[in-house]
C-alpha cells in the first residue's frame, strides 16, 4: 500500500507549497502538484498519471475536495475511477474517507457545494459584465487581427491564404475580417 499526495491551484500566482506540506504530514511518498482549473480533468496531465498509476490498497490524499474537483460529474468520475481500482481518497482538512459510509457521504456534500461555489462565481461574472456593458465600460477583448491590412493586402489582389501567411493568421480569420468588413 502507498499514500499519493494530489495538490492543485487554480492560477500560476498562487503556490502549492501549503497543500504540499500538509500532504507530507499525511505521510505521501509521492505529490504530485499542479496549476489549473479545478472545473474540468481536462488539461490536468499530474491528475491523469496519479489515477493511472495508483494501485489496489492504495490510498489518494488531497487537502480539500475541491482541489481535486469542482464539478460533481468530475468528482464522482473520478471517485468511481479509485473505487474501481481498490485505491480509498482521503482529504487532510475534511473528513473524507471513501473507505468509510460517513465519508463517502461528506464526500458527496462537499462536491455539490464546490460545484455550487463555482457556479456561483460564474453568475457574479456574468452579472459584473452585463453591468460592466450596460455602463459602456466593457467593451470585450481589443481585435487582435488588424483587419484594415487584411483589407488592404485583399484591394491588392492578394488571396486568403497569402494574406493569412503574411499576417501570421489563419485563413479563417482572414475570411471572417472580410465578411465583418463587408457587413
Amino acid at each position: 500500500m502507498a499514500i499519493y499526495g494530489y495538490a492543485r491551484v487554480s492560477t500560476v500566482d498562487q503556490d502549492c507549497a501549503v497543500q504540499i506540506a500538509a500532504l507530507r504530514a499525511a505521510g505521501c511518498e509521492v505529490i504530485r502538484s499542479e496549476q489549473a482549473s479545478g472545473t474540468s480533468r481536462d488539461g490536468r496531465p499530474e491528475l491523469e498519471t496519479l489515477l493511472q498509476f495508483v494501485r489496489a490498497g492504495d490510498v489518494l490524499v488531497v487537502t480539500r475536495i475541491d482541489r481535486l474537483a469542482r464539478s460533481m460529474k468530475d468528482l464522482q468520475d473520478i471517485v468511481h475511477e479509485l473505487k474501481r481500482k481498490g485505491v480509498s481518497l482521503k482529504a487532510t482538512e475534511q473528513p473524507v474517507d471513501t473507505s468509510t459510509a460517513a465519508g463517502k457521504a461528506f464526500l458527496d456534500m462537499l462536491g455539490v457545494f464546490a460545484e455550487f461555489e463555482t457556479n456561483l462565481r460564474r453568475e457574479r461574472q456574468a452579472e459584473g459584465i452585463a453591468a460592466a456593458k450596460e455602463a459602456g465600460v466593457y467593451t470585450g477583448r481589443k481585435p487582435s487581427i488588424d483587419a484594415g491590412k487584411v483589407k488592404d493586402l485583399a484591394e491588392q489582389g492578394i488571396g486568403p491564404s497569402e494574406i493569412a501567411r503574411r499576417m501570421g493568421i489563419s485563413r479563417a480569420s482572414v475570411y471572417r475580417a472580410l465578411e465583418a468588413m463587408n457587413n
